[in-house]
C-alpha cells in the first residue's frame, strides 16, 4: 500500500454461492479524502462495507487500512483499529436518549471494568468524564443540543440519523463508512447533512467513504467517485468525469436500444 494511502481494496471478488456479488473490486482512498461509491440497487455497493468491516469474507483480495489486512479480523477489531461505520437501517437504542445514544460509541475507548464503573470512583470516574467531554464536541458539531435528554425513538427521522453519525464519530475513527446517509430525507435534511459531512471531513481530517443515491449530493462534495455495476467497476475518477461517462448513464438509465 502507499505510504499516502489510507484504505487500499485490491482485486476484492465475493461471491454468495454461484452469484458473484463483487468481482476483483480494486480503489484507494487518501488521507482525508472523501471517496464515493454509486451504482444501482444491488451493485455491490454495501457488500465493500461489510467486506471492509469484517461482516464478509471475500474469496479473493486484500483489503489494507494503514497498512493492517482487513480480511480476516471481526468487526470488532476492525472498529479498534480506526473503521467507523453507521447502516442503512438505523441501528440506535429508541428508549435511550441522545447522550446514552452517543455513549454507546466510546465503549471501544473505555478502559476500566464493571465493578469500578458502576461504583464510578478512581479512574472509572476520569474516564466517565473524558468520554462525555467527547460526546459534548459531537453535539456542538451536529447541532444535537435541543435533543440531548429526548429518547431517541421520539426524534425525527432526520435527526435519528445525525445521532446514527454521532454514535459513528464518538469511536474517534481515522476513516468513517457512511452507508446511505441521506435515504429518506427531504431536500433540506440532506442539505444539512452534506454540510456536517463535509465538516467532519475538513475540520476533524477524517477520511470518508461514502455509498450514496442522490447523486446531486455525490457531486457536490465528493473528491473521487467509483461506479459500480453488478459487482463490477465501471469507472473511477472526479464527479464531473464519472457523471458524464455514458457507461455510468446507462447503468442507471438503461443502455437505448
Amino acid at each position: 500500500m502507499s505510504s499516502s494511502t489510507i484504505l487500499d481494496v485490491s482485486d476484492v471478488t465475493l461471491r454468495f454461492g454461484g452469484v458473484t456479488a463483487l468481482e476483483e473490486v480494486s480503489f484507494s482512498v487518501q488521507p482525508g479524502e472523501l471517496f464515493a461509491i454509486i451504482g444501482p440497487n444491488g451493485a455491490g455497493k454495501t457488500s465493500i462495507f461489510n467486506c471492509i468491516n469484517g461482516v464478509y469474507k471475500p474469496e479473493k483480495g486484500s483489503i489494507s487500512f494503514e497498512d493492517k489486512e482487513l480480511i480476516g479480523k471481526r468487526p470488532v477489531n476492525v472498529a479498534r483499529l480506526g473503521v467507523g461505520r453507521t447502516f442503512q437501517n438505523l441501528g440506535l437504542f429508541m428508549n435511550l436518549n441522545l447522550i446514552d445514544n452517543l455513549l454507546l460509541g466510546r465503549h471501544l475507548q473505555m478502559k476500566t471494568g464493571f465493578l469500578s464503573g458502576a461504583l464510578w470512583w478512581g479512574r472509572a470516574k476520569n474516564e466517565e468524564i473524558v468520554n462525555r467531554q467527547k460526546i459534548e464536541i459531537i453535539i456542538d458539531l451536529l447541532e444535537l443540543q435541543p435533543y440531548r435528554y429526548q429518547p431517541v425513538g421520539l426524534l425525527p427521522y432526520g435527526i435519528q440519523k445525525r445521532v446514527e453519525l454521532g454514535r459513528a464519530l464518538a469511536m474517534e475513527p481515522r476513516i468513517l463508512l457512511l452507508d446511505e446517509p441521506v435515504a429518506g430525507m427531504n431536500l433540506e435534511e440532506t442539505e444539512d447533512m452534506a454540510r456536517y459531512i463535509l465538516e467532519i471531513n475538513n475540520q476533524l481530517k477524517i477520511s470518508i467513504l461514502l455509498v450514496e443515491h442522490d447523486m446531486a449530493m455525490v457531486m457536490d462534495i465528493a473528491d473521487c467517485v467509483m461506479a459500480l455495476d453488478f459487482g463490477q467497476t465501471i469507472v473511477t475518477g472526479p464527479p464531473k468525469e464519472v457523471q458524464s461517462d455514458q457507461r455510468v448513464v446507462a447503468a442507471y438509465l438503461g443502455e437505448a436500444s
